[in-house]
């Protein structure tokens, strides 16, 4: 099994890129079948979800606009359990069906926060889509819509997720290696 390093750490391959975008193909084409003939905001959390965000917006095959928001919550390897809003909520989302895309949902804090947010803007629908899911650290009951992959609750970088600011370009998944 190939192994990469990044910064200090040592991770092993996970999901191929092959993989990854199958799944984002099958996922763009749910998503525009789900929202046709509706007007859809793509809602980009940053920094991890650019690059998903990108292929998906690609595959989905209706008219849609994009927008991005940046919050924060993770120090390291773990989460802060705190989330700061760096970037602010366009208002234009009023009245219009919202997707809002994540790279990574593991205790879903950081989405109950921004749907919190987003509810206060009057939009027509909300949906959360994300590349990977840790469904056994989540802590809440609200749906994920559109799951790329549901993963053990391990640390993960590549395809836009990071170690401490590095591994994003990285376009494989690969899961933290333990000795």
């Amino acid at each position: 099994m190939k192994k990469i390093k990044v910064k200090d750490k040592w991770f092993e391959a996970y999901l191929s890129e092959d993989q990854i975008q199958e799944r984002i193909k099958l996922l763009g084409l749910q998503i525009g079948n789900d929202f046709m003939g509706e007007d859809l905001v793509i809602v980009g959390v940053l920094n991890g979800s650019f690059i998903f965000m990108a292929d998906l917006v690609r595959a989905i095959p209706i008219s849609v606009t994009c927008e991005f928001l940046k919050i924060s919550s993770y120090s390291g390897l773990v989460s802060t359990g705190k989330v700061t809003e760096v970037i602010g909520i366009p208002a234009s989302i009023a009245g219009k069906c919202i997707l809002l895309v994540e790279d990574i949902v593991d205790t879903g804090k950081s989405i109950s926060y921004l749907l919190n947010q987003l509810r206060s803007f009057q939009p027509k629908r909300i949906a959360i889509a994300s590349l990977l899911f840790k469904k056994d650290a989540f802590e809440f009951n609200y749906p994920i819509d559109y799951v790329g992959f549901e993963i053990p609750n391990k640390f993960v970088v590549g395809f836009g997720l990071d170690y401490d600011g590095e591994g994003r370009n990285i376009p494989a998944i690969y899961q933290l290696s333990i000795p």
